[in-house]
């Protein structure tokens, strides 16, 4: 009975898979940017923030296209993600691991996470820096 046990118990005591490190740049001022690294942790991922006067730099060299950007910018296993994008597509770009540099929400949505004004207005997560152009990720 105890060499059955055994392996169950072993599995109960393996800790869950953490979710990757998110590492945020962003300008001091801006405070929706906080708001989506609440939206981050809270949603299980360790965040780390890096604040800086000017993000552009960081945008320029992670490949953001200007179109695409936003007002923080973030890089999690490999991918950049660029703006207030949601922590479900966040997670299911590492599940599916497409051939792209990463997503946006492209401007500053205002009912994505961090922002959060409740308007009703829809906004979409772009995936970008693959083989084709520029592609809807996801619709909110």
């Amino acid at each position: 009975m105890i060499r059955f046990l055994f392996p169950a118990l072993l599995l109960a005591a393996t800790p869950a898979l953490a979710e990757p490190l998110v590492e945020v740049w962003k300008a001091e001022s801006c405070g929706c940017c906080g708001g989506w690294v609440d939206h981050m942790t809270a949603e299980g991922f360790t965040v780390r923030v890096h604040t800086m006067d000017d993000v552009a730099p960081v945008k320029t060299m992670l490949g953001v296209p200007p179109a695409l950007e936003s007002c923080h910018t973030a890089t999690v296993d490999g991918y950049v993600v660029e703006g207030h994008v949601p922590a479900a597509d966040i997670r299911r770009l590492l599940a599916e691991r497409p051939k792209a540099r990463g997503l946006s929400a492209p401007g500053m949505p205002a009912d994505a996470p961090g922002m959060d004004m409740k308007t009703g207005q829809p906004y979409d997560v772009v995936l970008f820096g693959g083989d084709t152009a520029p592609s809807v990720f996801a619709r909110h």
